[in-house]
């Protein structure tokens, strides 16, 4: 994934010893998985006797069982038949990507530029400024900061943005570059997931079976898993993740595609960060478990 930024997570590694990093992997994706459904079923917390995974926030092993997912695939329902506007309501949720301010409106606000805007503005923060930076965006010579790209540049472009992605050929790493080629963005990051979410609602204009970029976040994992495995790159170690799929984990709800392995070798490097303690149990990292859950 193109990104002219420093990695803060090339190092995060260096040093720790471990021997099968598959293995490694599958293991916390079954022990994340557990607690998922644990968690689902009411038990009480802790829901793991691992200390790590009391401590720390880890996204869900299957990305459509994340909090902000499923408010993603909410808010773009009933616009699976009308690709631009669903091109449109995946681009605006990523550059808001928060579940809260997604819950709390409808698609149909997208049909009116002014009224995006003023919705928007009445939440504070209207979106997920720490955790999931967005820039600005350079578009025919003209800077769109983020509200702006949100709320006024996507309603302007949404049949252009249709067309590029459409031109891919169902890849995802062909269609992020394409897009970003008229967006010139440094970290083309909210991109790929806006084309890789399209994959759930329209797989026959993104393949959810595409090789995908990796992000800063998964390079030191899938590294290990590449000089372990002996593949070419970062694509062809998640095509042969997927194939060892069946040996480490049989009994998974379904079979992993390619951007999951992406983005849980991203989850693997944070949780082995801890016991390598590159990463430290502070801020947004810190888990509280809520009240009520």
């Amino acid at each position: 994934m193109k990104s002219e930024n420093y990695n803060p997570y090339a190092n995060a590694l260096d040093g720790l010893v471990l021997k099968d990093p598959v293995s490694a992997f599958f293991k916390f994706c079954i022990e994340r998985e557990k607690i998922r459904i644990k968690r689902e079923k009411g038990e009480p917390f802790p829901w793991s006797e691992d200390q790590i995974f009391q401590k720390g926030r880890f996204l869900n092993v299957f990305r459509e069982d994340d909090r902000v997912s499923k408010s993603i695939i909410k808010f773009s329902e009933g616009l699976k038949n009308n690709l631009s506007d669903l091109v449109q309501a995946l681009f605006f949720a990523r550059w808001c990507n928060k579940g809260e301010v997604l819950d709390n409106i409808s698609n149909a606000i997208l049909l009116d530029k002014t009224l995006i805007k003023e919705r928007l503005l009445a939440f504070k923060p209207w979106c997920n400024q720490t955790a999931y930076p967005v820039e600005s965006i350079i578009w025919r010579d003209k800077e769109y900061f983020r509200l702006e790209a949100a709320t006024i540049l996507f309603y302007d472009i949404k049949d252009s943005l249709s067309e590029i992605i459409s031109k891919s050929n169902g890849d995802v790493i062909l269609a992020t570059e394409a897009v970003n080629s008229e967006f010139k963005m440094k970290n083309d990051f909210p991109i790929f997931m806006a084309i890789i979410d399209l994959a759930w609602f329209r797989p026959d204009v993104i393949k959810p079976t595409s090789p995908v970029p990796t992000g800063i976040g998964a390079v030191a994992f899938l590294d290990r898993l590449q000089k372990f495995l002996g593949t070419e790159n970062h694509q062809t170690t998640c095509a042969e993740m997927i194939k060892l799929q069946t040996k480490y984990w049989p009994k998974a709800k379904r079979e992993f595609l390619p951007i999951d392995i992406e983005y849980l070798s991203c989850e693997c490097r944070k949780y082995y960060s801890y016991i390598n303690e590159t990463k430290r149990f502070e801020g947004k990292n810190i888990f509280t478990p809520p009240i009520n859950d």
